[in-house]
């Protein structure tokens, strides 16, 4: 797809959306302009990570009304649910199946929130405001921090029942 931009002096030239992007990165990395053609000598990788807030307190009320087992039982099967519930957000994506992905993200507001991973909730109550609003470039962000956040929250919850053991 060729797309029309405008550089210096409002000159339009017609550039593929690719070009364009790595004329913007350029200009962010370097601090200056690139002409077409030129390699970048320097591009900075963001590592992204995304802090998890999870509700000890949560896990801790469950294992005093369920004990141990019962509590260790909720939890590891929470947990495995919303690992398949996180790997079929994302193909439904992919799919651009939007109601549905909406419905099973939902449903991980439910989950997460039974045991405590209130980052993972508000993170995907975030991804159905974007499903709501159709906001296709929304939604592709804040989907890639719903992974991020659900994986990170898994592994809070696993290192956190390592620590009890």
């Amino acid at each position: 797809m060729r797309i029309v931009a405008k550089f210096e002096g409002n000159r339009a030239v017609a550039i593929t959306f690719w070009e364009g992007l790595q004329v913007q990165i350029a200009r962010v990395a370097g601090g200056g302009t690139t002409r077409r053609g030129e390699k970048l000598e320097q591009v900075t990788l963001l590592k992204q990570e995304e802090a998890v807030r999870l509700d000890q307190d949560r896990i801790g009320d469950l294992y005093a009304q369920l004990g141990e087992a019962g509590a260790e039982d909720v939890v590891c099967r929470a947990m495995e649910e919303l690992a398949v519930r996180l790997s079929h957000a994302d193909r439904l994506y992919r799919e651009t199946r939007m109601e549905e992905m909406r419905k099973n993200v939902r449903s991980m507001v439910a989950i997460s929130e039974q045991i405590g991973m209130y980052s993972l909730a508000r993170v995907a109550r975030d991804v159905m405001v974007c499903v709501d609003n159709s906001d296709s470039v929304a939604l592709a962000a804040v989907l890639a921090r719903l992974m991020r956040t659900g994986e990170r929250s898994l592994t809070a919850v696993w290192d956190l029942q390592d620590l009890s053991i």
